[in-house]
């Protein structure tokens, strides 16, 4: 059966890699960049460079826009007839931003569908790998055995076009934090002279301990019961002192700080014998789970 072909717009690592993949399966793919020697090694492998942006979309039912942003992607865009088309961007940016960029579809008559990679360019068409979507589920579903080609996890999170900006916004916030402690325990081996690969046996046993707890967090935060802790607020605020000792190692720790902060509020907020989870509380601005409605013991 022939392939659906298609088009892929933005030749950076990510976007060549999605390239790839749909010619690795059969797909035939026109590509466009505005560095036009970006497609050199496609083209060897078999894509058409398209001259214009207008012409790549014209050349397939199907364009995946991979620029930085929503505004790149729709300054690529603008001059192409879009009207009928069914677009899938897999750029970075917030939630408002997909939903601007989901006027501007409509706007342009664009069947749309955001959507979020979650892993590197070298794991795109694993088995394993993760895309989630938000948005017009008859373009996922039309077009799913393509999708599936970036990815074999690929799942469609709901017809809101900004689920999957939400989504990506809401895991994304917890890389830094991470890999900031990782590298700042990091520093402080290497200020003993010790390697940090020594740190990577103790360091993976610590990332798998905090994901079998996630669970319980979330049954607290969905319920706003915190009353019934296995780490509370009081004893994350009487580590700060030990966190911050590790200054005396060599080690920059400014960046705790605020973290520090948000854990003294909620001890004056009363919320020191609770679950740490409480935290989510003070971080809702706004909203109804906000710390004054959820549940005291």
């Amino acid at each position: 059966m022939p392939k659906t072909p298609v088009t892929v717009v933005g030749l950076g690592s990510m976007g060549s890699a999605l390239a790839d993949a749909f010619l690795a399966a059969g797909h035939p793919t026109t590509v466009w960049n505005r560095t036009a020697s970006k497609a050199d090694p496609l083209i060897a492998r078999g894509a058409v460079q398209a001259a214009t942006a207008g012409d790549a979309v014209r050349a397939s039912p199907l364009t995946i826009a991979c620029l930085t942003t929503y505004e790149d992607t729709r300054a690529a865009l603008e001059p192409a007839s879009l009207t009928g088309r069914s677009l899938v961007t897999l750029n970075s940016g917030s939630p408002a931003g997909a939903r601007r960029m989901a006027e501007w579809a409509k706007e342009h008559g664009v069947r749309y569908l955001d959507g979020a990679i979650k892993n590197v360019p070298s794991a795109v068409g694993a088995p394993d790998t993760l895309l989630y979507y938000g948005g017009d589920k008859t373009v996922f579903d039309e077009h799913l055995d393509t999708l599936r080609v970036l990815g074999g996890d690929t799942v469609h999170l709901g017809e809101d076009t900004d689920l999957a900006a939400l989504y990506e916004t809401a895991v994304g916030g917890t890389l830094l934090p991470a890999l900031v402690g990782f590298f700042q325990g990091a520093a402080a081996l290497r200020s003993r002279g010790l390697a940090a690969e020594t740190l990577l046996p103790y360091a993976t046993k610590w990332f798998e301990m905090i994901i079998s707890v996630l669970p319980v967090f979330t049954k607290e935060i969905d319920s706003g019961d915190y009353s019934d802790p296995a780490s509370s607020v009081d004893i994350f605020h009487a580590g700060a002192a030990a966190d911050l000792g590790l200054a005396e190692e060599g080690v920059d720790v400014a960046w705790q700080q605020p973290m520090h902060d948000l854990v003294r509020r909620a001890v004056e907020d009363g919320h020191g014998d609770r679950s740490i989870a409480v935290l989510t509380e003070l971080l809702s601005v706004g909203a109804a789970g906000s710390s004054t409605t959820a549940k005291h013991p």
